[in-house]
Order: C-alpha cells, then sequence, then structure tokens
C-alpha cells in the first residue's frame, strides 16, 4: 500500500468515526441542554439530574441505529478487506 492509500483509508476511517459517532453525541447534546434549561429554570443543581438523562438518550439512540451503524461498518470492512 502507498503513502496515498494509507493517508485515505486513514481520512475514510475517521470520517466514518465521526459519521457513527455524531448522531449519539448529538443526542446527548440535546438532552443535556434541555436539561440544563429546565435546572436553570427550576433552580435545582443536583449533578445526577443532568447525567442520568443524557445517558438514557444516548443509550436509546444507540439501540434505535443500531442497525445503520453495524452496516456502515461491515461495509467499511468488506471494503478495507477486498483485493
Amino acid at each position: 500500500m502507498s503513502v496515498d492509500g494509507a493517508t485515505d483509508t486513514v481520512r475514510e476511517a475517521l470520517m466514518l468515526t465521526l459519521v457513527l459517532g455524531g448522531p449519539i453525541l448529538l443526542a446527548g447534546l440535546l438532552v443535556g441542554l434541555f436539561v440544563s434549561i429546565a435546572q436553570a429554570v427550576t433552580q435545582v443543581q443536583d449533578q445526577t439530574l443532568s447525567l442520568v438523562p443524557k445517558i438514557v438518550a444516548m443509550a436509546a439512540a444507540l439501540i434505535v441505529l443500531a442497525p445503520w451503524i453495524g452496516t456502515r461498518l461491515i461495509e467499511f470492512t468488506q471494503r478495507m478487506f477486498a483485493p
């Protein structure tokens, strides 16, 4: 494999990581934002109140997106091992 081929492979792997991780992180970000706004409005400053909903939202996003993530990973792996 040439240097250009290796660079393209690494770039593709990093882009795939961003694409696959983005929706899960976005779910955590949105839930965290809503919980923070609710905490500011109600003046409740409990750390577990912020952490638990984010974990639940990210786990739910992972469960919903698991088939799509699996398909993308399988396609990438097949491209890497194809002759």
